[in-house]
């Protein structure tokens, strides 16, 4: 498969999708760049800003055309988004099955306990294993699982405390509260543009976050388990729980 450079060819047809969402993407960064977080926050890092280029290849080749089903996620992983700026980001999914590879660069402040390393990451991000795994068993190749899905993050912002991994549901309501309302108008213009019949939360998180944000859109929400290692039931066999989750509320046959 082709690498994907910032040259590659998009259909005339669906242009106009893959450019509004490049649009909001860069709208939707430079919207959480301006916000504060306090301790114990340590380091934020966005994804949109340092590893935009494969980011940008990611919604140029995929995130064209109308979707039926748009999987969203809480905010980036460690090792996978924060590293190749790719929605739950497993190196290897991204770079073999998507054939998506570019240059990251640096955030503005590197945090010494979670390095940048872009594609040269040799860490496994977990959930993303899981979730890209199950994908790749279902669909033939990435461009048939695309033709009707398409997967984002709620939250473009990863979160230290050092070492550890802060999520936006940590965070006080005086900072979680713009922060939201930037993602929220983020998600309705993903919505707008991909028209999708069913936006699954992927966690509990996100499914409420997209219940409030397309409250009265007329979207069906709905949730399939989070894949994280955190949680005893993901482990325990999550694609088989997360496929049997979607053929329950009738996304899959």
């Amino acid at each position: 498969m082709k690498r994907l450079r910032k040259g590659m060819h998009v259909s005339d047809d669906n242009i106009s999708t893959a450019d509004a969402l490049v649009a909001a993407a860069r709208a939707l960064s430079g919207a959480v760049d301006q916000l504060d977080f306090a301790a114990p926050v340590s380091h934020i890092y966005n994804p949109l800003a340092y590893a935009w280029a494969p980011h940008e290849l990611y919604l140029r080749r995929f995130g064209n055309g109308r979707k039926r089903v748009v999987f969203i996620g809480m905010n980036p992983g460690p090792f996978g988004m924060v590293q190749c700026g790719v929605p739950f980001g497993e190196i290897g999914a991204v770079r073999d099955w998507m054939g998506i590879d570019a240059k990251v660069d640096k955030p503005t402040r590197e945090n010494p306990k979670r390095p940048v390393e872009g594609f040269a990451c040799t860490r496994s991000e977990v959930s993303g294993r899981r979730l890209w795994g199950l994908f790749q068993q279902r669909f033939a190749s990435a461009e048939a699982f695309f033709a009707e899905h398409f997967v984002a993050n709620y939250c473009p912002l990863a979160f230290f405390d050092h070492g550890r991994n802060l999520t936006p549901d940590k965070l006080p309501a005086r900072e979680a509260d713009p922060l939201y309302v930037a993602c929220d108008v983020h998600l309705r213009k993903l919505v707008a543009h991909l028209q999708p019949e069913w936006v699954i939360g992927i966690g509990g998180f996100a499914e409420a976050r997209a219940r409030e944000a397309l409250d009265r859109t007329g979207v069906r929400i709905g949730k399939v388990l989070h894949p994280s290692p955190a949680s005893p039931a993901a482990n325990r066999g999550w694609a088989e729980a997360a496929t049997r989750q979607m053929i329950a509320q009738g996304i899959w046959a």
